[in-house]
């Protein structure tokens, strides 16, 4: 067992299992960097899974024209829902992992979620192609819809790496230094501050004075001043929640 966020003790290793039509594109760029390192060291385990190989033709079809009329094609759900069924199957605990499908009609992806994919056994992640997926399979399966962001993509899979590395980057033990996670963007429902580094004086631009005085009182105060200023300016509705919040703790 290995300790996880808060305390919480993580049976061992964090697992994902993605249904897609192009494996190969997993791990992608998860398998460079700090994901792809704590992929090796079994941190977190990545399993793909083919849905043509739930086809029921020698073609592997798995979409069809969708009834109504209209342009491309659905993923069809008697295929999907099998894919789905055999993965619970075998997974474990009792197959309870959350299926979500990267879907711009989801419920929007951010830290939060993040967080709480982080705390949990593992995930399954749909990725859908063509027009989507038949509607009754994310009934009947009770499959969530998860949004990366207001705007169309290809298919899944991409929708699904942001995720990933959104989620594994929150793991234990992936991060060197966990208190960099706390000084994040949104971890405290602000932006984060801006950074500096050498050379101290670049293009005749110099480093804020505050952040080379060595007084940590005052760029404590310079970086949250900053990071409510950015908010404010750039992201209004995060502002806006920010002093919601802060004014229901009183």
């Amino acid at each position: 067992m290995t300790a996880g966020v808060e305390g919480k003790n993580w049976p061992d290793p964090w697992s994902a299992r993605v249904l897609t039509l192009f494996p190969e594109m997993f791990p992608g760029p998860l398998g460079q960097s700090l994901a792809g390192k704590a992929l090796e060291k079994g941190i977190w385990r990545l399993e793909t899974v083919d849905i043509r190989d739930f086809a029921r033709d020698k073609h592997r079809s798995v979409d069809d024209a969708p009834f109504g009329g209209g342009p491309g094609m659905v993923m069809r759900p008697d295929i999907l829902a099998d894919t789905v069924d055999h993965v619970r199957k075998e997974q474990a605990p009792n197959g309870t992992d959350r299926v979500i499908y990267l879907s711009p009609r989801g419920r929007r992806l951010d830290q939060a979620m993040a967080r709480e994919l982080a705390e949990q056994n593992g995930i399954i992640l749909l990725c859908g192609r063509f027009e989507g997926v038949d509607q009754r399979a994310l009934d009947r399966r009770e499959i969530e819809e998860v949004s990366v962001g207001d705007f169309v993509l290809s298919g899944g899979e991409t929708a699904a790496l942001v995720l990933l590395d959104a989620v594994v980057r929150l793991l234990p033990g992936v991060i060197g230094e966990p208190a960099t996670l706390e000084e994040e963007s949104f971890v405290h429902g602000l932006l984060e501050y801006s950074q500096y580094t050498r050379p101290q004086v670049w293009e005749g631009q110099e480093v804020p004075e505050v952040l080379t005085s060595g007084h940590h009182e005052n760029i404590r105060a310079w970086r949250k001043a900053q990071a409510e200023e950015l908010t404010k300016e750039r992201r209004p509705d995060l502002w806006e929640r920010y002093l919601r919040s802060a004014k229901s703790r009183g």
